[in-house]
């Protein structure tokens, strides 16, 4: 029998890693190489209604095995992984018992992970943990999440004596580049609302997320030989500079924590002649983002004063608003998924996001969508961790989650 382990590590192998400078969609063709290996899948442990999209995105049924009304209800996991770091030629590494000590990913580069610097391994002592190479990064964020939902459904057909209504699951492109709800189908989709299965540590209950926008400066300097450059030049790397420095430094993520908001610059790249900068603007407060913006609005009128307009072009868009509102008039939904853990002896854990989800934008498009633990730790880069035993009880809250609300 095929396990949640199983199953996350063929994913993790395969490369979907998305593309922020790409307009299609899905952003990069190697996310299809997935989402056809869950397409044969899904059909080879029973479900239905199995459909891939030409964008993507993956859906399928588990019908309803019970006759008693019961609300149909989704699961939803991303394949893609982020750009922050590669993604290709994953090799996972299995540490069967971690005895709390340093964890040498690899030998050869010299990179470890100390419980001094990653406290949070302290909590693992003992368990089985699936690490990286040291390389790349793993792709727990989202494929642990795609192997819970795949698991939980083949168990579910695997053991009919549990009553369940019908099931929607759909597996989505591109979130890690804030665009995998775009083209969602919500009314195929079906469901009255859904769970993302995108979460952190165990007992991770989210339903709250940061507002968030990103920000684009291009910033046009004037180059000349710097031989002949005084009250020529206008240096734009140095003018970037300049308008970084004009941004609250204790608002960076760096500085902040729990529900406090930031401004971070995640892309930087120029010459003498053009700079282009990209931050991501994110608060649980609208208005305290609406307040980060106009930093940056402030920065660049001054900026186009001092230096002539048009040396500093800033674009900002939205990208996707705090889910607690559209969530908070259907509360059951959380309450339903906090019932199930605690049943199974887990205690939950009620944190805002500091970050989105799928599910942050499919809210708003009205599928309300609370996002599930899959166990992981320090997801985007080479230190991310999956403790098997995290993954494996995720798929028990997706099965007991389901009975909560057939037996209602």
């Amino acid at each position: 029998m095929t396990t949640v382990k199983d199953r996350f590590l063929k994913y993790a192998r395969i490369h979907t890693t998305s593309d922020r400078d790409s307009d299609s969609c899905p952003s990069s063709v190697v996310q299809v190489d997935l989402a056809r290996e869950l397409e044969v899948e899904l059909r080879g442990i029973g479900l239905e209604d199995v459909e891939l999209d030409e964008n993507c995105y993956l859906m399928a049924t588990l019908p309803a095995n019970t006759d008693k009304p019961v609300p149909t209800i989704g699961f939803i996991a991303h394949m893609d992984t982020s750009p922050d770091m590669s993604g290709e030629n994953v090799n996972p590494q299995i540490i069967d018992h971690y005895d709390g000590g340093e964890i040498i990913l690899n030998v050869g580069l010299n990179v470890r992970m100390s419980p001094v610097e990653f406290p949070e391994l302290k909590k693992y002592l003992g368990q089985e943990l699936i690490t990286t190479d040291g390389t790349t990064l793993l792709g727990a964020d989202d494929k642990a999440g795609v192997a819970a939902i795949v698991s939980a459904m083949a168990y579910l057909v695997n053991h009919p004596e549990i009553k369940h209504g019908k099931i929607r699951v759909g597996f989505t492109p591109d979130e890690e580049i804030g665009r995998g709800a775009d083209l969602f189908d919500v009314d195929k989709f079906g469901a009255e609302y859904a769970y993302t299965m995108d979460g952190g540590e165990i007992g991770e209950l989210e339903y709250e997320t940061f507002n968030a926008a990103q920000a684009t400066v291009t910033i046009h300097g004037r180059n000349v030989h710097p031989g002949a450059a005084k009250n020529k030049m206008i240096n734009s790397l140095l003018l970037a500079m300049e308008f970084n420095a004009m941004l609250p430094v204790n608002e960076r993520p760096e500085y902040t924590e729990g529900r406090e908001g930031f401004i971070h610059l995640f892309l930087m790249n120029g010459i003498a002649e053009t700079t282009k900068l990209v931050y991501i603007i994110r608060d649980h407060d609208r208005a305290l983002m609406e307040k980060r913006k106009q930093y940056m609005l402030d920065a660049a009128v001054f900026l186009n004063r001092r230096f002539g307009e048009g040396h500093v072009e800033l674009e900002i868009k939205d990208q996707y608003y705090n889910m607690r509102e559209m969530i908070e008039p259907v509360f059951h939904i959380v309450e339903d998924a906090r019932q199930a853990m605690m049943s199974l002896g887990i205690e939950p854990v009620i944190v805002p996001v500091r970050g989105g989800t799928d599910g942050s934008r499919l809210s708003f498009m009205g599928l309300p969508t609370p996002n599930l633990f899959t166990g992981g730790l320090y997801y985007h880069g080479k230190y991310e961790i999956l403790p098997v035993h995290s993954l494996e009880r995720s798929v028990d809250v997706i099965v007991k989650l389901i009975e909560i609300v057939a037996n209602k």
